[in-house]
C-alpha cells in the first residue's frame, strides 16, 4: 500500500536541475583543491574553471570570504645545492599561520636555481615571484602546481639589479619591475628600468626616470619590496646638487598603474648616526618604515613608523619601539604587526639561532619557532592565478 501512495514532488524529481549560472556561482566559492578535481567532471566545467573571468571571480570571493588568521609562506635564505648534486633535494617552502607561524604544510619548489641561490621577490594573490639573478625569474602558483620562467631581458650585462612584484589592479594583470645599473656606467643617471607584464609575456623599457638618484642596494635586505597603495617602494639615496658627496635617504615609489616614479620623505627624526639598518614593509595596508639602532639603554631596538595617509609626509606616526637586551636581527615584519627576529648565540664555537615572534604592541614573545635559517617571508593565499597562462609548466 505504501508503494501506491503518491510521492512528494521532491522525491519524484530525483535529477534536480540547477541553472548553470548558479552552478558557476557555487563553484567560485569552493577551495582550489576541489576545483582542480572538478575540472574532470565535464568539458564545460573545465573550460569555465580555467577562464580568466572565473579565476578573477574566485579570487574576489576568496578574498572577501576569508575569516580568521591569514597565511604566510617562507623559504630559508640558503644556497641551493641541487645544481651540484642531482640527489640533493630542492629547497622547500613552508606555509604557516601568520599570527603564530604554526606550520600548515610544506611545498617543494619545482624548479632548480642555476646560479646557486634564490630569493622570494614578492607575493600577489597566491602567485609567487622567485629570482635567482637579474636574468632568471620565475612565477609560481603552488596551489595549482604551475610555474613559468620569464623570458630574458633585451638589456646586456646587468649589475646591482633590484626587483619588485606587483598586481596591476586596473588591468587585472601582474608585473615584475627590474631596476638595474650597467657594470661600467657612472653611478648617477645610469639606471635602466624594465617592466614585465604577464598578459603580454614580455619585457619593455619604461624610460630613464632616475637621473639624480642612486638606488640603495643591500644584499642582506631581508624583506621583499612592499606593494602599498598600488606602488612598489625602495629605499634610495638622493645626491644633493649642492654637495656631490652628500646623499640623503628617501623612499622611491613606482606606481604600477601609471608606471611613474615619485619620492616620499622619511619620518622626521627617524634617521641618525646610531642606526644600523632600515627597512620598508607593509602594515595593515599602510606603508611602514623600520629602523634598527642602538637603544638608549643597553642593547638595540627596532622603531616602527607608519604612514597613516599615503603620500602625506605629515601623517607619519611612530607606532612602536621594540627594545632588545641583545642583538636581534629582523627577518620579517608580519602584516598584522609582529616582528620575526633572530637571536644569535654569543659563543663563537656554537653558531646557534633562535627565532621568535615579537608582538609590537604587547612585546610578548612566542619562542621556539620551528625555523633554522633566516628566511624570506611573504603573505600567501590559495588561488587559481596562472591557470589560464601561456607557456606554463604543470608538474
Amino acid at each position: 500500500m505504501r508503494e501506491l501512495r503518491p510521492q512528494p514532488p521532491t522525491l519524484r524529481r530525483r535529477n534536480i536541475y540547477l541553472p548553470y549560472d548558479i552552478v558557476l556561482n557555487i563553484l567560485t566559492r569552493l577551495p582550489v583543491k576541489s576545483l582542480m578535481r572538478f575540472r574532470c567532471v565535464s568539458k564545460s566545467w573545465n573550460s569555465s574553471i580555467i577562464s580568466s573571468d572565473f579565476i578573477s571571480t574566485h579570487l574576489n570571493n576568496n578574498s572577501k570570504d576569508s575569516h580568521g588568521d591569514g597565511y604566510v609562506i617562507h623559504m630559508p635564505c640558503v644556497r641551493d645545492s641541487y645544481s651540484s648534486s642531482i640527489n640533493t633535494k630542492r629547497p622547500v617552502c613552508t606555509v604557516a599561520l601568520d599570527r603564530t607561524f604554526d606550520k600548515i604544510s610544506e611545498v617543494g619548489i619545482p624548479f632548480h636555481f642555476p646560479f646557486g641561490s634564490a630569493q622570494i621577490v614578492g607575493s600577489c594573490n597566491g602567485l609567487l615571484c622567485f629570482a635567482t639573478s637579474a636574468y632568471c625569474i620565475y612565477l609560481w602558483n603552488p596551489s595549482i602546481r604551475i610555474f613559468k620562467r620569464l623570458p630574458n631581458t633585451c638589456i646586456g650585462q646587468l649589475r646591482f639589479a633590484t626587483l619588485g612584484f606587483a598586481y596591476h589592479s586596473e588591468n587585472n594583470d601582474y608585473k615584475v619591475v627590474r631596476i638595474s645599473r650597467s657594470p661600467f656606467s657612472a653611478p648617477v643617471s645610469s639606471h635602466e628600468i624594465e617592466v614585465y607584464t604577464l598578459s603580454s609575456d614580455s619585457w619593455r623599457s619604461v624610460g630613464m626616470s632616475l637621473t639624480t638618484d642612486v638606488l640603495f642596494y643591500d644584499k642582506n635586505y631581508p624583506l621583499p619590496i612592499p606593494l602599498v597603495n598600488g606602488a612598489l617602494h625602495w629605499m634610495s639615496c638622493i645626491v644633493e646638487e649642492e654637495e656631490e658627496n652628500h646623499r640623503r635617504r628617501m623612499i622611491m615609489a613606482f606606481d604600477v598603474n601609471s608606471e611613474k616614479f615619485k619620492r616620499l620623505a622619511l619620518p622626521v627624526g627617524s634617521t641618525d648616526e646610531n642606526i644600523f639598518q632600515t627597512f620598508l614593509s607593509s602594515f595593515k595596508g599602510k606603508l611602514a618604515f623600520i629602523t634598527w639602532a642602538r637603544s638608549e639603554q643597553h642593547g638595540t631596538q627596532y622603531s616602527i613608523w607608519v604612514m597613516k595617509e599615503y603620500g602625506v609626509v605629515e601623517s607619519w606616526i611612530k607606532l612602536s619601539v621594540v627594545p632588545f637586551e641583545r642583538v636581534a636581527h629582523c627577518t620579517a615584519f608580519m602584516e598584522y604587526g609582529s616582528l620575526l627576529v633572530c637571536y644569535i648565540n654569543d659563543r663563537v664555537e656554537s653558531q646557534e639561532f633562535k627565532f621568535v615572534l615579537v608582538d609590537i604592541e604587547t612585546l610578548h614573545e612566542k619562542k621556539d619557532l620551528d625555523i633554522q635559517h633566516h628566511s624570506y617571508v611573504v603573505t600567501f593565499m590559495e588561488s587559481l592565478v596562472l591557470l589560464d597562462g601561456a607557456n606554463v609548466v604543470s608538474y
